[in-house]
């Protein structure tokens, strides 16, 4: 292991995402953009160029290249797909497109399941490490991923692609932008499918997977200083799995998902800019209906959850040096649970919280955030949230100090707490998060480093226990651990990325399983790219990913070995906006596996042509 800590930095210490002297802005630390350097918190951005660079595939593969992410994946594309930020559960990281809420109410546990979201449209994914449950309230306990469509353009834009490959995988995509008067828009769609790999590593027939989705931003500017904003995402797939609890390896289960979120804002801004305004209200709808040959098989279900949410959020500069964000929200989730031979389960929950939050900045170069939310919950009742953070920066940003203190909260899921199959004696999940980090900017701005240390205690953990067929709460969980980010680009045609984190994720409540790790949680994993732009106008790239062991079960007696992938690709242009591209993943075939007894690829190929105009 030790060799392997000290291979796994030398790794990232010789790589990083490539830097650029204008400012970085974000927003998912207070849901208004701001400069990066401002904000204490930990965030990860990766843009358009970055995701066409690596031709990845789905947002999940992104995510895994990101410090402090890990991705659990049960068999090929389209399978239920977990991320877990610093070793908090899946559960615990809210999930937005363009800013609306996409985790879904109706599943057990809320989590989001990341199999069907690709990378198609998406313009830029912003990754916030740490509670931020003050401007983002329950489910923001472990981190926030925010996933930005294409955005409008000033002139017409049109981009397009299609790609076939290994298991008959073909993906189209297209994506029309531009400005034209008042109004500013952006449209586009995808198209994928693939006939897969056996969803459990036992099986040999193929599982499939069909998705088409769509994208689409509106904005009309009806004068100055006021906007209206809409935005709608679509996916519908179709996914083939085996049930582990059904007829195995070649079991013909079928489930028929589909996603929708629809937002609609008023946006103002007045008083020489210094106020910005935003009311709006957004309802995320999914629905899972899914069909098993097998009779009274709990595959055979219908699931639905919905819901609806109005957003009143303000910013306003009370001084040059003062700013205040605050907002008061109103949301009302219902599900419905259908199982073969039993009734349907129907719940319903409401929940109205408001929050203030203070960005204070004393001295040049230093930006102190504070805040606090309130959040009262039909079943749950009242839940008060503090935390805060610090950046400073000596020398206009070249080097940047953060510190946090986060807390943060989630809610039962109406699945979990509530009648018939949920347990009325659960109690909110909390969480309290410290991190402190420095991140470095030098040679010219060719590189850029930085590493983070943070400390979690949660308490209150909710699991899904086999013995009562409930949900409970596990007393208490401490995480800790380092981030490493660096990145260089010594000259224009040449730029590496990597990435080290070492997570120490543990149950620390009393009993028989004190000191386990959580399941699926590696302990240590690396990344590193590298991308060349050769004299003769080919881009060469590759990505290492390697992964520590982990534990597939909360007993930890089911050990998952660790692995390494590496993956090569390339991109020639044919004429002025257009180019060929292909990768290899998996690149020496290894074997391994991410969830125990489900199906990972092999090697694979695939090839593509994409043109922008």
């Amino acid at each position: 292991m030790t060799k392997f800590l000290c291979s796994a930095a030398a790794l990232a210490l010789l790589s990083a995402p490539a830097c650029a002297e204008e400012a970085e802005i974000v927003v998912t630390a207070t849901g208004f953009e701001q400069d990066r350097a401002e904000t204490g918190q930990a965030i990860t951005v990766i843009d358009r160029d970055a995701l066409e660079t690596r031709q990845a595939l789905s947002i999940a593969d992104i995510l895994a290249t990101i410090p402090g992410v890990s991705i659990a994946g049960r068999g090929g594309v389209g399978g239920q797909t977990s991320a877990f930020i610093r070793g908090g559960n899946s559960a615990q990281t809210l999930v937005l497109i363009d800013g609306v809420r996409l985790n879904d109410p109706s599943s057990p546990n809320g989590a989001f399941d990341f199999g069907s979201l690709l990378t198609g449209n998406a313009d830029r994914v912003e990754v916030l490490r740490g509670p931020n449950s003050i401007i983002w309230g329950s489910q923001a306990i472990g981190g926030v991923i925010n996933i930005r469509s294409i955005a409008p353009t000033q002139a017409l834009s049109i981009s397009a692609s299609g790609e076939y490959g290994s298991h008959d995988t073909a993906q189209v995509r297209a994506n029309l932008s531009g400005t034209s008067g008042r109004f500013e828009g952006s449209v586009g769609g995808s198209l994928f499918t693939t006939k897969g790999i056996s969803s459990l590593s036992a099986g040999t027939e193929e599982d499939g997977y069909r998705n088409a989705a769509a994208n689409g931003r509106l904005k009309i500017n009806l004068a100055d200083g006021l906007s209206l904003d809409f935005r709608s995402y679509y996916n519908k797939g179709r996914v083939q799995y085996d049930s582990p609890f059904g007829a195995g390896g070649n079991a013909l289960p079928v489930s028929r998902n589909t996603q929708f979120i629809g937002y609609v804002g008023a946006n103002f801004s007045g008083f020489d800019d210094k106020l910005s305004t935003r009311l709006s209200f957004a309802r995320t709808d999914i629905k899972r209906i899914g069909e098993d040959p097998v009779v009274f098989s709990f595959n055979n279900f219908d699931v639905r959850g919905k819901v609806d949410r109005f957003e009143l959020h303000n910013s306003f500069a009370v001084a040059n040096a003062i700013t205040l964000i605050f907002g008061a929200e109103h949301e009302r989730t219902r599900t419905s649970t259908s199982y073969e031979g039993f009734a349907a389960d129907l719940a319903d929950e409401k929940v109205t919280g408001g929050f203030v939050q203070a960005i204070v900045k004393p001295l040049t170069g230093l930006t102190l955030t504070g805040g606090v939310r309130h959040d009262d919950y039909s079943t749950y009742g009242g839940h008060t949230t503090l935390g805060g953070n610090i950046a400073y920066s000596p020398n206009d940003g070249n080097t940047v100090v953060r510190a946090t203190y986060g807390e943060g909260f989630r809610a039962p899921t109406l699945s979990e707490g509530q009648p018939p199959y949920g347990n009325t004696n659960l109690k909110p999940e909390t969480a309290r998060n410290v991190d402190i980090g420095i991140e470095q900017h030098f040679l010219d701005h060719k590189a850029r480093a930085s590493i983070t240390w943070f400390n979690r205690k949660s308490d209150n953990l909710i699991v899904y226990s086999f013995s009562s067929f409930q949900s409970e709460n596990i007393e208490k969980v401490k995480t800790d651990g380092l981030e490493v980010e660096l990145a260089l680009k010594p000259v224009p045609s040449l730029s590496l990325s990597g990435s080290l984190a070492l997570v120490n994720a543990r149950i620390r409540s009393t009993g028989a399983q004190f000191g386990n790790r959580l399941p699926l949680r590696p302990s240590t994993s690396a990344s590193l790219s590298i991308d060349w732009k050769t004299p003769w106008s080919v881009s060469l790239g590759s990505t290492l990913r390697i992964v520590g062991d982990s534990f597939d079960n909360q007993a930890n007696t089911v050990r998952l070995d660790g692995y390494a992938l590496a993956d090569i690709r390339a991109a020639v242009p044919v004429m002025k906006g257009v180019e060929l591209y292909g990768r290899i993943e998996n690149l020496f075939d290894a074997r391994y596996t991410r969830v125990a007894n489900y199906g990972t690829y092999g090697r694979t190929g695939h090839v593509g042509v994409r043109a922008a105009f």
